[in-house]
């Protein structure tokens, strides 16, 4: 198991992010659902938790077989996913502090050793609660690692010059364009707390499969909270009532794009599919 807790700073306020993450979602894993692969949504509705209340639920598949490194799609099916289950309470109050919280779980049915769990947390502030995970932890040990949206290196693939937060300024907010040290100047800021644990449970190849996995997740938090500055000035004045119908348009859009490229994909596959629907339920 390798755990460690992800700090990602933004120019936003907790509350504005409550929007730009559910807009930079939806529109990204739209860009991102291409030959056959990206994210299908399977489930999208309110939930109710007893202890914090009313939230939502989702569950995605997320297909990405090209992403897999060489050594890692010689031993997988060619149509391979993985499930994602969300429970998102944005927000609710816990010791004295207004926060959003989110647990996330991603299982493989073909890997049931493979498992990535992911808690979020989000503040006003820089980065600067080192307490924030007391209760998930338990006295465990986990690296801190800060991401900075505007300075840290992005892989090439991704980069675009219009999401460049050295660069991009936004009409609307004022906000940008970021310098060397933004964190400490920047008002209004707030922090995306992750705390993700990697489990791959398998002798010889546990070390590696985790450390490429959490170099992974790093990648994509770090696209996805570039995204959702970079298009501020696209979701800053939406309500969540607009927010959520543009979720439910995307996810349809989505879904038609991947789910007609799957039917294309199987087809035309010869290896038997057997066993790769139906994954195990995950519970928080």
């Amino acid at each position: 198991m390798l755990m460690k807790e992800y700090r990602i700073c933004m120019p936003l306020t907790v509350e504005e992010y409550r929007i730009g993450q559910l807009y930079m979602i939806s529109k990204h894993s739209h860009e991102q659902s291409d030959r056959g692969e990206g994210v299908e949504v399977v489930q999208n509705e309110p939930f109710n938790d007893p202890t914090h209340g009313q939230g939502q639920f989702t569950e995605k598949r997320v297909y990405l077989n090209s992403k897999l490194p060489s050594w890692a799609r010689a031993v997988v099916p060619r149509i391979f996913y993985v499930t994602e289950k969300a429970w998102n309470y944005y927000p609710y109050t816990i010791t004295g502090n207004t926060h959003a919280h989110t647990h996330t779980h991603l299982m493989c049915s073909f890997l049931p050793k493979f498992s990535i769990h992911i808690e979020t947390k989000y503040e006003d502030n820089k980065g600067c609660n080192d307490n924030i995970f007391d209760n998930e932890l338990k006295d465990q040990e986990r690296e801190v690692c800060f991401v900075d949206i505007a300075y840290d290196e992005i892989p090439e693939r991704y980069y675009k010059e219009s999401e460049d937060l050295r660069y991009f300024k936004s009409e609307k907010t004022s906000r940008g364009m970021l310098q060397e040290g933004w964190r400490d100047t920047q008002n209004p800021i707030m922090c995306s707390y992750k705390l993700v644990t990697v489990k791959f449970e398998v002798w010889g190849l546990q070390t590696r499969v985790e450390q490429f996995v959490h170099k992974v997740v790093r990648d994509v938090l770090l696209l996805g909270h570039r995204q959702a500055f970079a298009w501020v000035d696209e979701w800053i004045d939406m309500t969540l009532e607009d927010v959520r119908e543009y979720e439910r348009q995307m996810h349809e859009k989505t879904n038609i794009k991947v789910c007609h490229d799957q039917q294309e994909h199987s087809t035309s596959s010869s290896p038997s599919l057997d066993g790769l629907g139906n994954l195990d339920k995950v519970s928080t």
